[in-house]
């Protein structure tokens, strides 16, 4: 198995498309494997899965994990818009039309997550299977009745000042040393990773990216999108989905439903799962990464093997 890479942002191999009118930036690592697609969610880049890319590649994957638009080395989106669709669109297009894959396998978690969820339903047959943990889901009446689908009061607070007062805020943190410190607090005191999840090393590697004001502003455009019509490129497609799904639920996150893996378990109706990782949290890729890995390559024995 490899070693975990250098906390440095060139650890693996950046390359770059355009297929949507801005310029993607992507690390892909084993082409001529099994097409895996790892997404990030919010607030996270690429970076998020440097435990990961090395061992799935070796694995047998051609692993692409791309910075959605707006994060880290992507452009922002020409449109202005930063939601769940419009990051699905891209995300066809960079793997089918310029990496050439008809399928793909997705893992995902948060903001990923939600993107996965409209990626599979969209575009029928396009996501083979995925791996899906502490992400958003769309809340299925008279399925999910009596389940705790609400986070807690006490951490929604960044929700709604993201969604609804995004210019206030993003003023507000009006340095480069601010929007790093904001976004450390994610990392740490929010209660989404369990409790020594991240060395300061650690987070400072992945609140780097957010030092540029215009991207961490880009990146409330997932909130608002919640709250406008304006901020959606369209209708996300989430809810009942009949892809093959893997179903893993870091039990330290308090930011997620409390019922996650339940109510993913009624979203799902071919899963696998749900499973409960213990002394981990939203951040299941750094934080359980050898977990996950292998996971992953249970979950797609028959593919590796093919």
């Amino acid at each position: 198995m490899s070693a975990a890479p250098a906390l440095r942002a060139d650890a693996y191999a950046l390359e770059y498309a355009d297929p949507r009118g801005f310029r993607q930036a992507y690390t892909r690592e084993g082409a001529g494997g099994v097409p895996l697609l790892l997404l990030h969610g919010w607030p996270e880049t690429r970076r998020i899965w440097w435990r990961n890319v090395g061992p799935l590649a070796e694995a047998g994957f051609d692993v692409i994990a791309p910075d959605l638009r707006g994060f880290g080395d992507s452009q922002l989106g020409p449109d202005g818009i930063h939601d769940t669709v419009a990051s699905s669109l891209d995300l066809h297009a960079l793997v089918r039309d310029r990496l050439g894959h008809d399928s793909v396998v997705v893992a995902a978690g948060d903001f990923g997550g939600t993107i996965a969820q409209d990626l599979s339903l969209r575009f029928p047959g396009f996501v083979e299977r995925m791996l899906l943990f502490n992400c958003p889901l769309r809340y299925l009446k008279g399925k999910m009745d009596g389940l705790r689908t609400r986070p807690p009061l006490e951490t929604a607070d960044y929700f709604l000042r993201q969604g609804q007062d995004a210019d206030g805020l993003a003023a507000e943190l009006d340095t480069a040393d601010r929007r790093r410190r904001y976004i450390a607090t994610f990392y740490t005191s929010r209660l989404w990773a369990h409790p020594g999840g991240f060395t300061a090393e650690d987070v400072a590697f992945h609140s780097e990216p957010f030092a540029d004001g215009a991207k961490l502003r880009a990146g409330f455009g997932a909130y608002e999108s919640a709250f406008s019509e304006k901020a959606r490129a369209g209708p996300a497609l989430l809810g009942e989905n009949p892809t093959h799904t893997l179903i893993l639920f870091g039990t330290s996150d308090h930011v997620i439903h409390p019922d996650f893996d339940r109510m993913a378990a009624v979203s799902f109706h071919d899963h696998v799962g749900p499973f409960l990782v213990r002394d981990a949290g939203h951040f299941l890729q750094w934080e359980a990464a050898e977990l996950l890995n292998g996971a992953l390559r249970a979950f797609c024995r028959d593919r590796l093997a093919g």
